[in-house]
């Protein structure tokens, strides 16, 4: 009898306990779109533009995939990787990444992966950015494509792990191939990118302690120049001396009687009527442009006529030009 009464009492529970649940469908936790503006790590001003970014939250960080605009005939996706490593809690069911350094044999198998085809060279040149060193390899294809691999560790100093604090670190990866840029303009995008994300609290900030400011500030006897980078090895120029007046010649005048124009110049309009001679100047003749434009029934004879004007004597003026001397 107590048996059967126990039975319906866990019975009873169950069918409260399934009245009272929500029926929602949970989807567990995994990589998920976000937003272009939401992206970890940003490529520089004037591209190549981001085309989606994947976000994966783990226990110990977040993992994001920013996938780039691509031109290239080399298969896969350009992308910038960036892996957050330090943050406990941010999504403790889904685990925790490997918190693992970056070595020579995993670059190497990653850049084999990077540009299928593409025979690629590691730079033993030392690079730096403004987030510190990194290295890249870098390749052409047959069709004449290129192509670069670059990784960077972001992480401060055995120093400054001693303190408690600055354990977070930032791992970056960068993918391009482009069928019409150079080697040393893909590389221009590891100089340019941004890291936009941060770790919240300073136990994991992955940049250490900030430099010191240079010593020679405040110093008595180290001036600091306009220059880029602020100094300089020779001095400035001492004293100003304002620059000499410009001074304008004037423009030469040609006399009214000159035939010939200057250089340059624009012809002189043709007279239009009758000239008026000068005094002392013999009266000169009119003579048709054209003696096709003459009227037919004139001669062209009689289209050249003598026209003068007589400038009177000052004896001849008012009353005395009716004087027989002056109509002469």
């Amino acid at each position: 009898m107590r048996l059967r009464m126990t039975i319906s009492l866990v019975a009873v529970a169950g069918m409260m306990a399934g009245c009272t649940s929500t029926g929602g469908v949970h989807q567990p936790s995994g990589p998920e779109t976000v937003a272009p503006e939401k992206a970890l790590v940003l490529p520089p001003p004037g591209g190549p533009s981001i085309v989606s970014v994947v976000e994966r939250k783990r226990g110990n960080g977040v993992e994001q995939t920013v996938s780039l605009f691509t031109s290239s005939s080399v298969p896969g996706q350009n992308f910038l990787k960036v892996q957050f490593f330090g943050a406990s809690g941010a999504n403790p069911g889904t685990g925790n990444a490997g918190f693992s350094m970056i070595n020579e044999s995993g670059v190497a198998r990653e850049v084999a992966r990077s540009a299928p085809g593409v025979p690629m060279a590691t730079s033993a040149t030392f690079l730096q950015n403004s987030y510190g060193p990194f290295g890249y390899a870098s390749g052409r294809s047959r069709g004449g494509d290129t192509c670069i691999y670059a990784w960077q560790q972001i992480r401060s100093s055995v120093n400054a792990n001693t303190q408690a604090r600055n354990f977070g670190m930032i791992q970056l990866r960068l993918r391009l191939c482009d069928a019409n840029a150079s080697e040393r303009q893909l590389l221009g995008i590891v100089y340019g990118y941004t890291i936009s994300g941060n770790f919240d609290g300073v136990i994991w900030n992955p940049y250490g302690n900030p430099p010191p400011a240079d010593v020679a500030l405040g110093r008595t006897g180290a001036p600091v120049y306009p220059d880029q980078g602020g100094y300089r090895a020779s001095p400035m120029p001492i004293g100003y001396e304002p620059a000499p007046a410009l001074i304008s010649r004037p423009r030469a005048v040609l006399p009214r009687n000159a035939s010939t124009p200057a250089p340059g110049a624009a012809p002189m309009p043709a007279p239009i009527g009758p000239r008026v001679p000068l005094p002392g100047e013999a009266p000169q003749a009119r003579v048709m442009p054209d003696a096709a434009a003459a009227p037919p029934e004139q001669p062209v004879e009689q289209s050249a006529r003598a026209i003068g004007v007589t400038v009177p004597s000052p004896d001849c003026i008012g009353d005395a030009a009716m004087t027989a001397a002056c109509r002469r």
